[in-house]
C-alpha cells in the first residue's frame, strides 16, 4: 500500500568517527582483553598518532564537560594571543567563582602565565581575562564553537571559556579525545599542560602553582592533559601518556568517585592494545581552512569597459568625426565673412561722415 503526503523521515548522518561510535554501550575490539572496567559513564581510548579509537563507551554520549573544557580554550586562543602580552585583569574576571589561580586586577600577568594558570591550576578566573584579552566574551564562545567544528567536535557547544556549568553547554569523550588530540599538536599547548610547577606573578614577587593532574606525579611517561569536576558533571578527564614513542589518549566523563587508578589501567590497556586491535573509529582530522578567495570587481550587465585614461587634448581630438570638422570649418568661415562685412560696413559711415 503506497501512502500519498506521508513526511519522509530525514536520513540520519553517520557519526563522527564510524558507525560503531554511534553504539551507547561498550565498544571494543574482538579477539584481545575487553579493556578494565570503570565508573566513568563515557570514555574513548585512542592512539594519538594514527587517530584510531581502541576502544570506547558511549563515546558520542553528550555531558557535561566541566574544566576539560579548558582544552579548547586554551587550542583556541594559543595561536591568536601574543603570550608576552601584558594584561590587567578586569573586576569580573577576577571575581570569577569556582577554581582560581587568585588574579588581582593588576597589568602585571603575560598571556602566556594565564595560560599556566588556566591548564595547570584551572583558574576560572584566568579563563575569563584571557577571554577579555581576545577581545571580550562572546567574541571569544564564538571563536571557540568555531574552532570546535573545524575539529569536527560537534558534540561541544561551549557557553563558557572556564567549563562552569551553563544550561547547553556540552561535549562528549569522543570530542574531548579529539581537542586533546589537536591541542596536544601545538608545542605551546603541550607544555603548558605537562608543567608540574611554575613561578606566577603577584604584585611584590610570585607564587608557586602546581599542576592538578595527579598522574603527572605517579605515571610513567604522562604528558597531560586536563581534569575537571562540577556538582553536575561530576568527574570529568582527557590524559595522555607516551611509552616507547607511541602516544595514548583516555578521555573520562560523569564518573563518580576517585578516578586516577582506573585512568591508569585503561591507559595501560591502550599500550598493550596498540598496533594489536583492529580499531573501533577514527579520531578525524580537522576540517580543511577554506581558501581565501578575493572578490572580483562588481560588473553589471550593461556596464562597459572604463576608456584608458589618456591626456584630455589627445581624447578630445580622438573623438573629431568628419562631421564635426565640417561643421567646425563652416563655423570659422562664417565668422570671418561677418567679420569683413563689419569692417566694411565701418569704412563705409566713416566715408560719409568725412
Amino acid at each position: 500500500m503506497t501512502f500519498t503526503g506521508a513526511a519522509q523521515a530525514t536520513p540520519t548522518p553517520p557519526p563522527v568517527g564510524g558507525d560503531l561510535m554511534a553504539v551507547r554501550g561498550l565498544v571494543k575490539p574482538g579477539g584481545f582483553k575487553a579493556p578494565p572496567k570503570t565508573k566513568a559513564t563515557s570514555y574513548v581510548i585512542a592512539d594519538h598518532e594514527t587517530g584510531q579509537v581502541l576502544a570506547a563507551k558511549d563515546p558520542h554520549g553528550r555531558y557535561r564537560p566541566a574544566s576539560t573544557l579548558k582544552m579548547l580554550t586554551a587550542a583556541t586562543l594559543i595561536t591568536k594571543l601574543d603570550k608576552n602580552l601584558k594584561v590587567k585583569p578586569s573586576r569580573n574576571a577576577v571575581n570569577q567563582e569556582g577554581s582560581a589561580v587568585g588574579l588581582q586586577s593588576r597589568p602585571i600577568y603575560k598571556v602566556e602565565d594565564l595560560f599556566r594558570a588556566l591548564m595547570m591550576s584551572s583558574g576560572n578566573d584566568a579563563a575569563m581575562a584571557l577571554a577579555e584579552a581576545n577581545g571580550g566574551l562572546a567574541k571569544t564562545m564564538s571563536d571557540m564553537n568555531a574552532e570546535a567544528k573545524r575539529l569536527q567536535a560537534n558534540d561541544t557547544v561551549a557557553k563558557t571559556p572556564s567549563g562552569l556549568d551553563k544550561p547547553g553547554q556540552s561535549s562528549s569523550a569522543y570530542d574531548l579525545a579529539l581537542i586533546a588530540r589537536a591541542g596536544l599538536s601545538n608545542p605551546d599547548f603541550r607544555r603548558y599542560v605537562s608543567t608540574k610547577t611554575a613561578r606566577f606573578p603577584a604584585p611584590k614577587k610570585w607564587y608557586e602553582i602546581s599542576n592538578h593532574n595527579k598522574l603527572l606525579w605517579r605515571y610513567p611517561g604522562m604528558i597531560g592533559v586536563k581534569n575537571g569536576w562540577t556538582s553536575k558533571a561530576h568527574s570529568t578527564f582527557v590524559g595522555a601518556a607516551t611509552r616507547n614513542g607511541q602516544t595514548i589518549i583516555v578521555s573520562i566523563m560523569k564518573h563518580e568517585g576517585y578516578f586516577w587508578d582506573e585512568v591508569a589501567d585503561l591507559l595501560d590497556w591502550g599500550f598493550a592494545a596498540r598496533g594489536k586491535v583492529t580499531p573501533v573509529g577514527q579520531l578525524v582530522d580537522p576540517l580543511p581552512d577554506e581558501p581565501v578567495q578575493q572578490a572580483a570587481p562588481a560588473v553589471t550587465p550593461d556596464a562597459t569597459p572604463a576608456p584608458t585614461r589618456e591626456p584630455m587634448m589627445d581624447t578630445a581630438a580622438s573623438e573629431q568625426t568628419d562631421s564635426t570638422r565640417t561643421t567646425g570649418s563652416l563655423v570659422i568661415g562664417g565668422a570671418l565673412l561677418f567679420g569683413l562685412a563689419w569692417l566694411g560696413y565701418g569704412m563705409y559711415r566713416r566715408h560719409r561722415r568725412l
